[in-house]
């Protein structure tokens, strides 16, 4: 115990930052070797010198991102999925901009198939590398080391919510001393002691090993909120303010900005504003329809279209203005399933809906019918993922109801999406089924992710087979 104790004591995060890179690019180089041995058996090829240039672009690339990612950023409360993920993400990043400057500058020497088994071998490294060194952080302090003393300004339900999140794991390394205020909610039910006035702050921190304080008091507190700014500045005490958001949102995904000096509060957040996950988005879509439109149509069209023929008369196609994204119109194309009628435009259908064919029946079942929205995917109307577009008369009518349900449309309309993977697709008998649809769908704009769109893909393909209840 006494290794962890002389470890916790050098506070070894003030160099975390350049053993992070240094740590990684030692795993990048031995990956790049094994994977020689994997592809040749040997180290026959490595001194090629287009081997030589993509090597040195790779170690390049990697520190570029990690630096500029802030991907050595570990939050004391952050999960090891958010690392993972996060790690991931940069991996993705670092093979597109490999495979690119192989392509520009036609390296026909670079093994792909090596270029493989390196990314393979990279990433199970990385992959163990974090986790190892999280759940040895985490060890350590479990064991009561690299704990950081917090106290808390503000006995209300503020103070209470940072207390309850950083007491909740003791491997988060923080031991919560207690809270100062001059009165203490009693609504807030608070779980620590009451340590003092703030009167007292100042010979508490004097007298105690204070590192960190949190500062949960309303605004209308700024002359006390400057006088402990100036307080922890003097004594090395870290402090950070939790705003007080609730007065304007209850939103746990708010995200603050900078217009030059003046910080800005945005009500949620959209990674999908980002040019890159946009960008990123856009390629996938693309990519993914233009598979599925040469891949699938040319042999599936013909048998469905052959098939709604015999069953009855009428178009192959059912087109419908629909809402997309900032709610402007566009034609949405689908399979008819319905004999022609002349409701289609404002009534949803229902269970042992009369209008529905025979193979309608089989084509909704399987989603089938929505398989000529790729082409609206392939031109930009719609993405392969996001919230299902609805035909323009329920868009008036449900953002009526519903006051965040033009929210909704913030993203390009999809095929599938998070809302309908959880079973909110088809009919909605009663306005909460819409409600509970829409919160589905802002959930996923405000976390969306390639992953994310991964995931929902796969999970609509196994509910086809799996079977829905909604699915008529």
């Amino acid at each position: 115990m006494s290794i962890l104790k002389n470890l916790a004591s050098l506070r070894i995060s003030r160099y975390f930052k350049i053993c992070f890179v240094l740590w990684d690019l030692l795993l990048l180089n031995v990956a790049i070797t094994f994977s020689f041995w994997l592809r040749y058996g040997s180290l026959v090829r490595i001194d090629l010198k287009e081997v030589q240039t993509i090597s040195l672009l790779s170690n390049l690339f990697w520190v570029f991102i990690l630096l500029n990612r802030d991907a050595y950023r570990i939050i004391r409360v952050e999960r090891i999925e958010t690392i993972l993920i996060r790690m991931f993400k940069h991996l993705l990043i670092h093979t597109a901009l490999i495979a690119i400057f192989v392509t520009v500058l036609k390296f026909h020497e670079i093994s792909r198939v090596r270029l493989f088994y390196f990314y393979v071998v990279f990433f199970t490294m990385l992959f163990i590398s974090r986790v190892s060194f999280m759940k040895i952080l985490k060890y350590i302090r479990s064991k009561g080391y690299n704990f950081k003393n917090v106290i808390i300004i503000g006995a209300n339900d503020a103070g209470e919510n940072i207390n309850r999140i950083l007491s909740k794991d003791l491997t988060f390394g923080y031991r919560i001393l207690g809270f100062f205020d001059e009165i203490v909610d009693p609504f807030a039910f608070i779980t620590g002691p009451i340590l003092g006035d703030f009167d007292a702050i100042e010979e508490y921190i004097i007298t105690e090993n204070v590192d960190e304080m949190y500062v949960a008091l309303h605004i209308d507190n700024i002359e006390m909120i400057n006088k402990l700014t100036a307080l922890c500045e003097r004594y090395m005490v870290r402090i950070k303010f939790i705003p007080d958001f609730q007065q304007y949102t209850r939103s746990r995904k708010v995200e603050i900005t900078f217009y030059e000096n003046t910080p800005v509060l945005m009500l949620r957040k959209e990674p999908l504003e980002s040019t890159i996950n946009l960008l990123l988005k856009k390629v996938f879509d693309l990519i993914f329809s233009f598979l599925v439109i040469v891949l699938i149509f040319p042999w599936l069209f013909p048998i469905i279209i052959v098939l709604m023929k015999m069953d009855s008369p009428g178009p192959i196609f059912f087109k419908q203005e629909r809402s997309g994204r900032e709610n402007e119109s566009f034609l949405c194309w689908k399979f008819r399933t319905m004999k022609v009628n002349a409701s289609s435009d404002y009534q949803q259908a229902t269970k042992n809906d009369a209008r529905i064919t025979k193979i309608g029946a089989f084509m909704r079942k399987t989603n089938i019918d929505e398989l000529p929205q790729f082409f609206n995917v392939f031109f930009g109307n719609m993405s392969v993922v996001g919230p299902r577009p609805h035909m323009l008369r329920h868009t008036e009518k449900y953002s009526e109801l519903i006051n965040n349900y033009l929210v909704r449309h913030y993203a390009k309309p999809g095929i599938t999406g998070w809302a309908q993977v959880n079973g909110y697709r088809g009919e909605t008998k009663e306005l909460i089924e819409m409600k509970d649809r829409v919160d589905y769908d802002i959930w996923y704009i405000e976390n969306w992710s390639l992953l994310l769109d991964l995931k929902i893909i796969y999970l609509t393909i196994y509910n086809v087979f799996k079977g829905e209840e909604k699915a008529y």
